[in-house]
């Protein structure tokens, strides 16, 4: 199967590279045409890593007709490729936030819904095994009685480019992306946020933000999130959720710890996560499901969603006031 990743904007792009050429069955193809040739960590450099197949442009690459690609590019260019894949009738795993608005994502879902071709977010937990049996113990209502509340946390390192968007963009998409599949996607009703740039290096650009989200059935969630992981913590940071019910509730922990301590070599403070990889457990579901009518994670649907509920906040951010909602 020839799975192509385009291009190399995104830091996680040469992981799925590696993880992709490890697996069997499946011949890599890695498209970077906008990275420079001379920078070891874009597309070319490490498709020579690699040995594997390098297209110097867009067009080639989808001349080659890969059967499924992995789109970590720019934000602002993420459309252009899911519909240019989607028209080669290439399954589609895209990076999250899926794009710059809500047009775009609604054309992107359009496109690949015409194709026939399955629209996938690349958000790693939603694929969690450990995450499948929470919400499927919360849905049996059994565990903690009718779900009230939910409140997540994910605090890392900065990421990405600026005009990607900062800690809000990238790090409430994976939270909202978790309560979205928790929910079933119930649409959000009203949005509030604030947010400071006290840690980002770039002005205007946030580094913390924190969202408050009423969802129709009544259920409140909150998600805090944050560039505030230090430079010297391997991992850790979540991201974490708690569901609160009725009766009781329930902790998830994506990257618990599992290993701690200070480590000599680089003085600075170990941390070792447990669990599995979930970059290769959610490439392995999207692999598995190409060219059958499930599968794993969340779709274009539900990245629309959690897209609204993005924009929303940012809307809340400027104005100081919620931000209501109509049903779409």
């Amino acid at each position: 199967m020839k799975v192509a990743v385009l291009s190399f904007a995104h830091e996680r792009a040469a992981t799925y590279a590696r993880l992709l050429r490890d697996m069997p069955g499946v011949d890599l193809i890695i498209a970077d045409p906008d990275g420079s040739p001379g920078d070891p960590a874009r597309g070319q450099a490490v498709a020579g890593q690699l040995d594997a197949s390098y297209a110097g442009s867009w067009d080639e690459v989808f001349a080659l007709r890969p059967e499924a690609v992995v789109v970590t590019s720019e934000v602002a260019r993420r459309r252009e490729l899911v519909e240019r894949a989607a028209e080669a009738g290439a399954h589609v795993l895209c990076e999250q936030p899926m794009a710059a608005g809500e047009a775009d994502a609604r054309a992107m879902v359009r496109a690949c819904e015409d194709a026939g071709v399955r629209l996938t977010l690349a958000s790693p937990v939603c694929f969690s095994p450990a995450f499948t049996a929470v919400r499927d113990g919360l849905a049996d209502g059994e565990a903690i009685g009718r779900l009230t509340t939910i409140h997540g946390a994910y605090n890392g390192r900065a990421t990405g480019k600026p005009e990607d968007g900062g800690a809000l963009g990238a790090n409430a998409t994976v939270l909202l992306d978790m309560v979205d599949a928790v929910l079933g996607g119930e649409p959000a009703e009203q949005v509030y946020a604030q947010s400071n740039s006290v840690l980002s290096a770039e002005p205007g650009v946030e580094s913390a933000a924190l969202v408050s989200v009423r969802y129709a059935s009544g259920t409140v969630v909150s998600v805090d999130c944050s560039w505030s992981l230090p430079a010297d913590r391997s991992a850790g940071g979540g991201p974490t959720m708690t569901f609160i019910g009725e009766r009781a509730s329930v902790d998830f922990n994506a990257r618990p710890r599992l290993l701690g301590g200070f480590d000599a070599a680089t003085a600075g403070e170990r941390w070792e996560a447990g669990g599995a990889d979930l970059d290769s457990v959610m490439l392995g579901a999207f692999i598995a499901a190409v060219g059958k009518e499930q599968g794993a994670g969340p779709d274009g649907a539900a990245g629309v969603r959690t897209l609204r509920v993005v924009e929303a906040a940012y809307a809340s951010v400027r104005t100081g006031q919620p931000v209501d909602l109509a049903s779409a």
